[in-house]
């Protein structure tokens, strides 16, 4: 069920983007970031402003939250394997960024507003990374920042009172004034994560002291 999500995700991200990736590539051959890629979709098609509701009931924009390089993930607290894991994954990546003197913000945002209150995003965040930041809003607000990002994500049953939903599980590299650099499929390891972060945190600075 893990692997369907990701494949979903998957199709779906490359059509809505390729096409706009293909001409950003062809309008600007010196990409920065070209030494940091893995092969996948990068480009300026994904991302951009949203307004949600932080851990702390406070009313947020992008700007307020994305003030350094973040890992954005789409998920759910009551999810029942791929969110813990995958946010587990990118904490620990985290970590390690930190150690080399790297410090990465990472963000969880809940697709279920019914039942991802800011408590309960506060207790998941809490247990996961002292500095993630967990964010909710309402079924609009969500709406929006998904379509911003590109995310897939549906209410398997609405009825049932225990209902699971289907959704992406990218992670995504934003940094503040760039925006979306790149995405991280599930697979990759917290270190090859780290290690493609830092080489994107390094690519940035070097392009922001030209």
């Amino acid at each position: 069920m893990m692997k369907l999500y990701a494949g979903v995700a998957a199709g779906a991200i490359v059509a809505l983007v390729g096409g706009t990736y293909l001409y950003s590539q062809l309008a600007a051959p010196d990409d920065v970031f070209a030494q940091c890629r893995g092969g996948q979709v990068g480009g300026g098609a994904i991302g951009g402003p949203f307004t949600l509701i932080d851990e702390n009931e406070k009313t947020v924009t992008d700007r307020d939250v994305i003030t350094g390089p973040s890992l954005v993930y789409f998920g759910y607290t009551f999810c029942p394997d791929v969110c813990p894991l995958d946010n587990a994954r990118n904490a620990e990546a985290v970590d390690i960024l930190e150690e080399r003197g790297i410090e990465v913000t990472p963000v969880f945002i809940s697709v279920d507003p019914k039942r991802d209150t800011p408590e309960v995003l506060r207790d998941f965040t809490d247990n996961l990374h002292p500095r993630m930041i967990g964010l909710t809003g309402t079924p609009e607000q969500i709406q929006e920042a998904s379509k911003a990002y590109k995310t897939y994500f549906k209410i398997q049953d609405p009825e049932e009172e225990f209902y699971l939903i289907d959704h992406s599980t990218f992670t995504y590299l934003v940094f503040p004034e760039i925006g979306f650099v790149e995405f991280f499929r599930r697979e990759e390891t917290p270190d090859e994560m780290a290690q493609r972060v830092a080489c994107f945190v390094e690519a940035a600075a070097t392009q922001g002291q030209n």
